[in-house]
């Protein structure tokens, strides 16, 4: 570099010139930078909405497919019931005839022995008490019902009832619970004992007659017991003339099937045909939008790109031609600026003297 005066100042206004187009140009990046992020980001905005637009309106387009076919499987699993239900029914009262008619004779029979009981007593004048399901279990047990109520009649009143009266009498002592045992054994088994006696002493050939009667309609209720339990159990169903109710059945059995193998092949084509069709319309619709974008980013990065790599060769250019005598330290505009001042006022006649004189001027 030319050591004069002249040549020292036009070095000097070339190197400011110099780190003020490097400013200008690191503006400008710094600018294309920020316009390149919110370009991008935008545009990732954009592609996000449009791919939430697609998610969400294949999800509701299938769920408006799957629910309206499942309205119809509601609807055909609700007929399916009610047919159903109506067989169950017509079977029941089929099964309710049929019993009503296999065990009429019997029913008839007890209807019978009943009425003949009843008159037997009366034309005997028989207390009617004793024709009673209690009487005979107390005074002619012999079936297990029969002998079971015996045996709770015997606990409540000859156990329960004398425990509970001697628990509920105030500071009770055993001589209590005797004289209540007493009292029990004589009014409750001396009533027993008198009801008995009396009826039986006056009526027991009747009575006799009311036990094999009785005896007569407890088989009978076995048998027709016997017979239900044998028609229920009966898996045989041709005798309810059940068919319209079967092919009502088996109708809506396959009209439900029909509708589900629909609705499976109804969502089979929409996610391999109709899926594509809507993004593609909806990609369609924003792709103006999302190419102009997309071309504005591009364009950006490129300058961007292109100013980079003229910031970088002007910083090279800088150092190459300018930081060897300057250095680091005055490599900024308005040190240049102080160190063209010295030379000019001819405190230095070169850029050595000048630093030198700036550098003492700081230091005051």
């Amino acid at each position: 570099m030319e050591q004069t005066k002249e040549g020292c100042l036009a070095f000097l206004e070339q190197a400011r010139e110099a780190l003020g187009q490097l400013s200008l140009l690191e503006d400008q990046e710094s600018h294309l930078i920020q316009e390149e992020r919110r370009l991008e980001r935008q545009l990732e905005a954009e592609k996000k909405a449009v791919a939430d637009n697609i998610r969400l309106t294949v999800k509701e387009r299938e769920e408006e497919i799957s629910s309206s076919y499942d309205k119809e499987i509601t609807k055909g699993q609700d007929h399916l019931k009610k047919a159903r239900s109506k067989r169950e029914k017509a079977k029941s009262q089929g099964v309710k005839e049929r019993i009503g008619e296999e065990t009429g004779e019997l029913r008839s029979h007890n209807r019978e022995l009943r009425m003949q009981m009843k008159d037997a007593f009366q034309q005997k004048r028989v207390p009617g008490f004793c024709k009673s399901a209690l009487y005979y279990s107390l005074y002619f047990p012999r079936w297990f019902k029969e002998i079971l109520t015996l045996i709770l009649f015997v606990l409540i009143f000859f156990l329960a009832a004398p425990c509970g009266i001697y628990l509920l009498i105030p500071e009770h002592q055993l001589w209590h619970l005797v004289v209540i045992y007493l009292l029990d054994v004589l009014l409750v088994g001396g009533l027993y004992v008198l009801i008995g006696n009396k009826t039986r002493m006056h009526h027991l050939e009747t009575l006799k007659e009311g036990r094999r009667i009785r005896d007569q309609i407890h088989s009978n209720n076995k048998k027709i017991k016997v017979i239900t339990s044998t028609i229920r159990k009966d898996r045989n169903e041709s005798l309810y003339d059940l068919k319209k109710f079967d092919d009502e059945i088996a109708q809506a059995e396959q009209e439900l099937s029909d509708v589900a193998t629909k609705k499976r092949e109804a969502l089979n084509t929409f996610e391999n045909v109709t899926r594509n069709i809507l993004s593609d319309e909806i990609e369609h619709n924003s792709k103006d939008k999302l190419d102009k974008l997309q071309t504005e980013y591009q364009e950006i990065t490129q300058q961007l790109k292109n100013v980079t790599a003229q910031v970088k060769s002007q910083r090279l250019t800088i150092t190459d031609q300018y930081s060897t005598y300057l250095g680091k330290e005055f490599l900024d505009s308005a040190k240049i600026t102080e160190l063209s001042s010295i030379i000019q006022g001819g405190q230095a006649s070169n850029l050595s003297e000048a630093i030198e004189a700036y550098k003492a001027q700081t230091k005051k």
